[in-house]
Formats: structure tokens, sequence, C-alpha cells
């Protein structure tokens, strides 16, 4: 305990990478998902089907292969287009690759996710604000943004709830976050098991914290639908 208590500084700057990791993965993800959904629902065959077929080959390789592929692929790529350029060696740094990773699977997810909850708002609904006059902007804020958000919610902190955990796996390209630093640690300090109990409450934390923010968000969407009927 003593040893665990000596690498707290250390350990606490690893929960802010791994933190920063997973949010950052999360923007991106969620952006990939958004264009995703818009492509798959689209009316444009082109654009459905190689949303399509992002999403079945995303879904169908695990994260780590795809990570060391974004980290060594990635790398080589950069260094090949800087040749090209007549630049110098590029550096892809493992936080970057790791965010890159983790965005473009978990993306593949949420494109599902959004796809769903924008199916699940009932049409005639859209039909009524356009009755009435709204188009184009006005319709998606004040019509369908709202209900997507509702809809969506439960599968996006489902999904942001793995996405975390997955940020334990670029450790092994070497990124000093909590798992990272908590391995070579442990392995200094010959008591892996303390450390890695650790890592264990830290997750535990994250996903308590973000459960409670879900929940609270979830019946902030909740509350005025349900005054509305």
């Amino acid at each position: 305990m003593e040893n665990l208590i000596r690498y707290v500084p250390l350990l606490l700057n690893g929960v802010l990478v791994t933190v920063a990791l997973a949010l950052i993965s999360l923007l991106f993800a969620t952006l990939f998902g958004a264009l995703g959904a818009a492509g798959r629902i689209s009316r444009r065959p082109l654009a459905s089907g190689a949303v399509l077929l992002y999403t079945t080959l995303v879904r169908g390789i695990p994260d780590l292969v795809l990570l060391l592929l974004v980290y060594f692929g990635g790398q080589r790529l950069l260094n090949n287009l800087a040749s090209f350029l007549g630049l110098g060696p590029v550096s892809l740094s493992p936080f970057w690759a790791g965010v890159v990773a983790i965005a473009f699977i978990y993306g593949a997810y949420l494109t599902e996710t959004f796809r769903g909850a924008y199916q699940t708002i009932p049409h005639g609904q859209v039909e009524a604000a356009q009755a009435l006059g709204l188009r184009g902007f006005a319709l998606h804020w004040n019509v369908t943004i709202p209900q997507l958000i509702r809809f969506a919610l439960p599968g996006y902190a489902n999904v942001w709830q793995v996405l975390v955990k997955s940020t334990a796996v670029v450790s092994v390209i070497g990124l000093e976050d909590l798992v990272g630093i908590a391995n070579e640690a442990g392995k200094t300090a010959r008591e892996p098991f303390i450390f890695y109990m650790a890592v264990l409450a830290v997750y535990l934390f994250i996903t308590w914290i973000s459960t409670t923010l879900f929940e609270a968000m979830e019946r902030r969407y909740a509350v005025p639908l349900a005054h509305a009927r």
C-alpha cells in the first residue's frame, strides 16, 4: 500500500490521460456516427452502401488489431507522405493513434445508434411540423433533434461505457495512461495486484459517474416530451 501511495501523482496523471483520450475519442466517434447515420438513411445507394460496409467491417475487427494497424500503418503512411513532400520523418503519437482507432471503431456503433433513434421518431410529427411551416434547420432543431437525443441516449450511454474500457488497450503501444503507468509501477514495486485493483476502482468510479450523468440527461429529455402529451 505504501508503494501505491508513492505512485499516486503518476497514477493521477494517467487518469487524466485516460479521461482525455476517452472524451476526445467520443467527440470524433459522435461525428463519425452522425455522418454515418446520415449516409445510412439517405436515399443515395452509394452513400448508404459505403456506410454499411464501414459498420460491418469495423464491428467485425478486434479493437487491438485495428489499433495496431492505425499506429504502425499510420506511422508508415505519414512518413511516406512526408517523404513525397520532401519533409523529414513524422511521428504518430500513441495518444492520437488511440483517438483515431477508438473513434473509428465506436463511430460505427454510434452510426447504428443514431440511425435507430431517427427511425423511432414518428413520421407523423415531422409531417405535422412541416404543415405548420417548419423547414430545414428549424424543423430539425425544434422537432427532430430533441427526440433523436431522447431515443439515442440509452444506446449512446452504453457505447460510452464500452469506449472508456477500450482506452486500456492503447497502453500496448506505449501510451502512459492509467493502465500503462499502473503496469510499469506494479512491475517496479513487485505488487501488480494492488496497482491493478487501483485501476479497477478508478474505472468503476468513472462508470458510476457516467451512469449518474446519463440517467440525469435521460430524465431531462424525458420530462418535456411527457408534458407535451
